[in-house]
């Protein structure tokens, strides 16, 4: 699993930050996850291949977690992109998108689909034979949602020496792999434990912005092994996040905290700040395992 952040700054772009937008590659698949002004431009600093993104997943329609998706949308057509694109977000992406497609005359050279979401309960919005996707509803000022991406459990690997010893033939393989324990002419059954070794562990990832601190969303975090969750303000601003429906650095690490998470990445710094090590400082009393977010900063988990 690996994760680049390509713009992690709240509100407006500056010359050195960007508005949130990120990449997350899981299972040989490449998941855009926002698209703040500037996304194009940061998928090309950063090397990351357009014809490899398939999905967009917007958490809300706020600018600076959407304004470059027509711009990408675009691109993609003058590049001659054939691949279908779905694009999932809040009730009036599709609206909004379309409108500007239409008044530009700019209609795409492939399918596109969107998946509006309403619900304010978690709800699969995409599955696959390797993934699966979860929104995870938060409190913000408008419609939000987060969202949990989770692998499935691989196929267990076959112990070929335990297969040999025992003569198993190549055509059971598969099944055994697939779980099943074997019968052999003699009448013993080996079990599947003997031959096979456990996978690797499902990893999961949450991407929760923007949000006011929220527990409720504790239980469907537990165990992620790894959450990004906005820190808008350090504590001496936190009288601010009731008024804009923000969190501030500590209490994301409460959350992570809570949740039993295993890493917590911190994003979605306010532009008042000089820096940002300050928020890493305030979180790591609460939660130790922190690390910040940083445009073209790569995680690889």
């Amino acid at each position: 699993m690996k994760l680049t952040i390509l713009g992690c700054y709240a509100a407006t772009p500056r010359s050195m930050t960007n508005p949130t937008s990120q990449v997350l590659e899981i299972k040989n698949k490449m998941f855009l996850i926002d698209c703040g002004e500037g996304t194009q431009v940061q998928l090309r600093k950063n090397k990351l291949k357009f014809s490899k993104i398939s999905h967009i997943f917007i958490s809300h329609l706020h600018g600076d977690h959407f304004f470059g998706l027509i711009g990408l949308i675009s691109t993609f057509s003058l590049l001659g992109h054939q691949k279908d694109l779905h694009i999932y977000g809040p009730k009036g992406i599709k609206e909004v998108t379309l409108l500007q497609l239409k008044l530009s005359a700019s209609w795409t050279s492939y399918n596109l689909y969107f998946h509006e979401l309403e619900s304010r309960m978690p709800e699969v919005v995409y599955e696959d034979s390797k993934v699966k996707v979860t929104t995870i509803p938060l409190k913000h000022r408008i419609y939000t949602n987060g969202y949990l991406f989770e692998e499935k459990p691989a196929e267990r690997k076959l112990n070929i020496d335990a297969a040999q010893e025992y003569e198993i033939d190549t055509c059971y393989f598969q099944k055994i792999k697939n779980g099943a324990d074997i019968t052999l002419d003699d009448g013993r059954v080996i079990s599947n434990s003997t031959l096979t070794f456990d996978p690797p562990a499902p990893l999961s990832y949450a991407f929760c912005s923007d949000t006011q601190y929220l527990e409720d969303i504790v239980p469907q975090l537990r165990n992620v092994d790894v959450l990004y969750h906005e820190s808008t303000f350090l504590e001496k601003e936190g009288h601010l996040c009731e008024r804009t429906m923000h969190s501030t650095a500590q209490q994301a690490a409460t959350i992570a905290k809570l949740a039993n998470a295993g890493k917590l990445i911190l994003g979605h710094f306010s532009t008042r700040y000089e820096g940002i090590e300050p928020f890493k400082s305030e979180a790591i009393e609460i939660f130790a395992n922190t690390e910040l977010a940083d445009d073209g900063k790569v995680f690889e988990f």
